[in-house]
């Protein structure tokens, strides 16, 4: 529906003037080669399309401050306007920054206090390394990707089927984080993975990306539907991989950007070969494999066939045998559909014999002969063999192409599929590149087109990919990046705030870093503009009070999964688990009351699968987790580069009253308990070492504990008699424990 009225809208501005006859469009003369020379010089000199150049770094004053190039950058700008970088972090904070950031988990007792061992700078270096190794942080990058290529594990739309086997994809990102892949390299995976002569099931499963979209499994238009499709990848490709706003030309050249309508059509030649493997409205999953594995897993196949067919013939026989002699104890249809002749058998006869094989051979048993036995512990055991010399592929969602009947792309007159106009030729924006990528270079399977379009992007002379890839590595060290607007560098999208920076670090991450994530990471972490604290400065927030200068810390707040999966760690309850199918949090019965199946749409709650990390959470579109929701999960049916932060009552609601909270609230209680022992002075420094990786002021303690005492004097009232389970002292310390979940500071760490 978004997508019609965005559709809608487009015509509307382009031809307000067009409707001569009901229903009638007046025909477009439309000129490719004309297009293409819309595109001056001029378009070519935005700053985000030019090549990049590795700036010179700048003279300060102070150049003690500067422990990298960053840093020389940001005080560069400071320096001008007579300003200084706030003072560093305290090691405490710095430390509880670094492992938030990197693990999204905070540092446990032992972690705190070999931070507060050795404060040096040169440690902290150290422990960006260890944290960087390690793999709590491919959990917590791997959301910062996923939120922007739209992963959700169901399609959307009215009945919002499942995606099969899609949590492959998401545990190839992790995996592909964890081992550092460059990312050059995970690009070519995730756009061309079955194209690369390398190709594997890992690089198949990466493809998956193409497929994570909205899909409507009953279109009221086929053809329509198939171009938004197409839509979906272009959007999110361009925007990802380039940060540009190619979608809006879809019906027009785009209104503001030098993008042409031919451009759109270009790129989604590159993707028309794709083929969505359904069977009816059901989206269906494929084994995962290169061609050779394919074709090996498929021989194999066959050879089993043969054994089975074998083992089934000599089953069959002998229960047939049973029936005759009267010694057969499989119930009568199973018995009628035997007796029928096999050439007789209608189709439910040969699927209840199909479906009940496995009954069909126990009772068979008691009735085989010594040379029967032999003739099917043989067949056994060269299956089992076949098997263990070609094990399966593992299964993956993601699209397929051949090089048979490949489709022609045709410009779609006012973006409307029935409107078809001149045949496109694969390719990339005009003002992008001087040059056209080869796009005629098949492999021995596919078109190639989409290997062409990945080596283009993951090119060291494409002005966009490097610049855009640092700016998010920024944003999420920093809170925003150095162009505000992560998906959109061009002449609309904002500024850069520090563009000689971005443009140095591009160069850096390229040549030096070697397209390393990790190394980008150690880089930016290492600098003092990373270490500085949050402290305000009145004047300077009078004159910069959106910190573009970035003269202090950035103040923000988690988001949900670095929350969730924090409480979880205090109160001691996080299952550490990896990978593997996705576990459900628990979901109030109210959210399910509109489903007709409530136990198929959401399974029964197992807390202690539930407790794993939640970047294994189930991602169902028409049903996202409250808890998830309410804290700003992102919006999963398109690209989200930069998640919305709000303040509304129900965050506060569901993190003081949710069941959620308040269970792990008892657990964590009982962890003090345990470890803390009966001091009330003791069970809350405990608290907040845990929570917060300090001790609580003389303030703070003192407040607590007569909190501590006012509730166990509360709940000792209201059970003079005693019968309650749990003791008056517990049960105020789980009020403790719900505040402490709902400090600022729990979720606010600067």
């Amino acid at each position: 529906m978004k997508r019609s009225l965005s559709i809608t809208l487009c015509l509307l501005i382009s031809f307000p003037l067009l409707a001569e006859e009901p229903g009638k469009m007046p025909e477009v003369s439309i000129d490719l080669k004309a297009s293409d020379a819309k595109i001056t010089q001029d378009d070519r000199d935005h700053w985000a399309f030019k090549k990049v150049e590795r700036p010179d770094v700048p003279q300060v004053k102070n150049d003690r401050w500067v422990r990298n190039p960053i840093d020389a950058f940001i005080l560069q700008k400071l320096e001008r306007k007579g300003w200084k970088p706030a003072p560093a972090a305290v090691p405490g904070t710095l430390g509880r920054r670094l492992y938030l950031g990197l693990t999204g988990l905070p540092p446990t007792l032992k972690q705190q206090a070999a931070i507060d061992a050795n404060s040096d700078p040169e440690q902290f270096d150290h422990l960006v390394k260890k944290l960087l190794a390690s793999e709590a942080y491919g959990e917590r990058w791997a959301r910062h990707w996923l939120d922007i290529v739209r992963y959700a594990e169901t399609n959307g739309y009215e009945r919002d089927g499942m995606k099969p086997n899609v949590w492959r994809y998401r545990d190839y990102i992790i995996r592909a984080l964890n081992d550092d892949v460059p990312f050059n390299q995970f690009i070519l995976e995730q756009l061309a993975g079955d194209e690369l002569e390398t190709a594997d099931s890992r690089t198949v499963i990466a493809t998956g990306y193409y497929r994570l979209g909205p899909f409507d499994d009953e279109p009221a238009d086929f053809a329509e539907d198939r171009f938004d499709q197409l839509d979906d990848m272009l959007n999110t490709t361009s925007q990802v991989f380039l940060g540009i706003t190619l979608a809006c030309a879809r019906c027009h050249d785009h209104k503001f950007e030098a993008l042409t309508q031919h451009d759109y059509y270009k790129m989604i030649a590159i993707f028309n070969p794709l083929t969505r493997p359904q069977s009816g409205r059901s989206d269906l999953d494929l084994p995962a494999g290169s061609v050779e594995q394919l074709a090996n897993e498929q021989k194999r196949n066959g050879e089993i066939a043969k054994h089975n067919s074998n083992i089934d013939s000599i089953n069959l026989a002998v229960a047939l045998k049973r029936i005759q002699d009267g010694t057969s104890k499989l119930d009568d249809a199973i018995q009628k559909a035997l007796k029928t002749p096999a050439g007789d058998r209608d189709s439910d006869a040969v699927k209840l014999i199909a479906s009940k094989r496995n009954e069909i051979a126990a009772d068979a048993d008691s009735g085989l002969n010594d040379e029967q036995r032999d003739q099917l512990s043989q067949a056994k055991q060269a299956i089992k063999a076949l098997r263990e010399e070609t094990p399966d592929l593992p299964r993956g969602y993601f699209f397929t192409e051949s090089l048979e009947n490949v489709p022609e792309t045709n410009l779609l007159v006012r973006g409307k599929a029935s409107s078809p106009g001149p045949v496109v030729q694969p390719g990339v924006p005009t003002v992008l590149t001087s040059v056209q990528p080869d796009f005629d270079n098949p492999t021995n399977h596919t078109t190639g087109r989409r290997l062409a379009l990945a080596n283009w992007i993951a090119s060291d002379a494409n002005p966009l990919t490097a610049r855009v890839l640092v700016n998010r590595v920024w944003q999420h060290h920093f809170g925003v990046g150095i162009v505000r607007t992560p998906n959109d560098f061009g002449v609309m999208g904002a500024a850069p705030t520090h563009e000689a920076l971005l443009d140095w670090l591009a160069d850096w991450f390229v040549n030096e870093g070697e397209w390393s994530l990790k190394k980008l990471h150690a880089l930016i972490l290492s600098s003092n503009a990373y270490r500085m604290s949050s402290e305000w400065n009145e004047s300077y927030a009078a004159e910069d009070p959106e910190n573009n200068l970035l003269w202090r810390r950035p103040y923000r707040r988690l988001e949900v999964e670095a929350i969730r999966d924090s409480i979880l760690a205090v109160s001691g309850q996080i299952n550490r688990k990896m990978y593997g199918p996705s576990m459900y949090p628990y979901v109030p019965s109210d959210a399910l009351d509109n489903h007709a199946d409530k136990q198929k749409i959401w399974p029964a709650f197992n807390e202690e699968e539930a407790n794993r990390r939640t970047i294994y959470s189930y991602v169902k579109r028409s049903l996202i987790v409250p808890f998830l929701e309410v804290l700003d999960l992102c919006d999963t049916t398109k690209s989200t580069p930069q998640r919305i932060v709000t303040s509304v009552a129900p965050q506060a609601l569901t993190l003081f009253n949710g069941k959620f909270v308040n269970r792990q609230a008892e657990y964590f209680a009982k962890r003090l308990e345990t470890e803390a022992g009966d001091g009330s002075a003791a069970q809350i420094t405990l608290a907040f070492k845990l929570a917060l990786c300090r001790e609580p002021t003389a303030t703070e303690l003192q407040v607590m504990t007569d909190f501590l005492a006012t509730e166990t004097k509360k709940f000792r009232e209201e059970d003079a008699d005693g019968k309650l389970a749990t003791s008056p002292e517990y049960r105020a310390l789980v009020q403790i424990c719900r505040v402490i979940f709902n400090l600022n500071e729990f979720a606010y760490p600067d």
